[in-house]
């Protein structure tokens, strides 16, 4: 899969996609990295890509015309590729939304700075989002979350085919603890079913300890989680099991 980043700061992305997983999948080919400098396609011996607001107020603005011709000459590089802007507008990234994204040829991320974009640059674009509640000073950082989530669901980037379908979010649910050697750490020892070989046993255990994290933490990924009728009935028993619970 090809990931193409148009910003001003190329230079970002080098460090942070050579090392660990991604940085082993560049060098099979099994994704690759273009990140190119906007600057690139901006005119005039100044190569400028931003100007004041009309209207007036603070901070620049991202001009529309040299994100246009990047973002054209880009679709050329790599066709049928899904442009995305990072911005605080956009529909805030999930699991879900990596899973659609590691689906396509081909993803081109239009990173911002400054105040924001000209408001024409948005009718660029294919779609736009956001990592949360929150703003950061470009949209680099958002679009390195989103390569990483979206790379190691490709084939072949994780070591194991089963390593992603157990993550958090995969299923809808949080993912349930792990646990390595020593059995024993300073009185914390292993839950004794998963030293018990009993693979039947530890489905169940992991199963019901995703149920109770999930209830107990993000209580609000249940109403779309696809549960099961044992699912359901395991998870009222956690709810009765909490309840009782000494405050």
């Amino acid at each position: 899969m090809r990931f193409d980043v148009l910003t001003l700061f190329p230079v970002m992305f080098e460090s942070p996609f050579a090392v660990s997983i991604l940085g082993k999948a560049l060098e099979k080919g099994l994704i690759q990295l273009h990140a190119h400098n906007l600057r690139d396609w901006a005119a005039g011996r100044h190569k400028v890509t931003d100007d004041m607001p009309y209207g007036g107020g603070a901070g620049m603005v991202m001009k529309p015309e040299p994100v246009y011709a990047a973002i054209q000459a880009l679709r050329q590089q790599s066709p049928g590729a899904q442009v995305v802007m990072m911005t605080p507008q956009g529909k805030t990234f999930g699991q879900d939304d990596a899973r659609a994204l590691s689906a396509q040829s081909g993803l081109i991320f239009v990173c911002g700075r400054y105040e924001g974009f000209d408001e024409r640059i948005r009718s660029m674009v294919d779609v736009e989002y956001s990592l949360g509640d929150f703003v950061l000073t470009g949209g680099e950082l958002p679009a390195m979350v989103m390569i990483d989530a979206v790379a190691r669901l490709l084939p072949g980037v994780l070591g194991s085919s089963g390593s992603a379908e157990g993550d958090s979010y995969a299923d809808g649910l949080l993912e349930f603890p792990h646990y390595t050697r020593p059995a024993d750490f300073q009185g914390m020892r292993v839950p004794e079913v998963l030293l018990s070989g009993n693979h039947e046993a530890i489905a169940r255990w992991r199963r019901r300890q995703q149920l109770q994290r999930t209830l107990v933490r993000r209580p609000d990924l249940l109403e779309s989680a696809p549960l099961s009728s044992e699912d359901m009935a395991l998870l009222e028993s956690i709810r009765r099991e909490l309840a009782e619970e000494p405050a």
